[in-house]
């Protein structure tokens, strides 16, 4: 559990960090949209770790050894936007954030599972059943007939 000191710095350089590699560097990985995930501090706000997401690329890992290369510069433009806000300009550490990729193979494999009476089942009412379609056929049928001899009645 992040202390409220740790959550507050770690916003404020996801917040920063995203607009570095929106605006300041975005020229040094060709337009590739790159998103920042979510960032963990370390408890003496040495560190941070950082998970990216990477739209407009297919390859992830070329770009993350990239931004690797570019760290340096990364933390610079960072220390120029928060100097005035923090003693120590954190560590950088990039990692790719597969949570997207990993609810998108899960989601593929849900669709594909094959659930038996899923077809005969309501979909809005979890607990309706095939037998309940048939009492309320007879139901209905009941509540005609009487209706008929009501009528006849009069």
């Amino acid at each position: 559990m992040d202390s409220k000191r740790q959550q507050k710095f770690a916003r404020l350089i996801q917040k920063e960090l995203a607009e570095i590699f929106q605006r300041d560097v975005s020229h040094l990985f060709q337009g590739s949209y790159i998103s920042i995930s979510g960032v963990r501090v370390s408890p003496d706000l040495g560190v941070a770790k950082t998970h990216l997401s990477f739209l407009l690329n297919p390859n992830g890992k070329d770009l993350l050894k990239e931004i690797q290369f570019h760290t340096k510069t990364i933390r610079h433009e960072l220390a120029k936007r928060i100097r005035n806000q923090v003693r120590v300009v954190p560590e950088l550490i990039f990692y790719i954030d597969e949570s997207a990729e990993y609810a998108a193979k899960m989601d593929k494999i849900i669709s594909q599972l094959d659930i038996p009476g899923e077809s005969k089942e309501d979909p809005t009412n979890p607990f309706h059943t095939e037998e309940d379609e048939d009492e309320e056929d007879f139901q209905d049928e009941n509540l005609d007939e009487e209706d008929d001899e009501d009528r006849r009645d009069r």
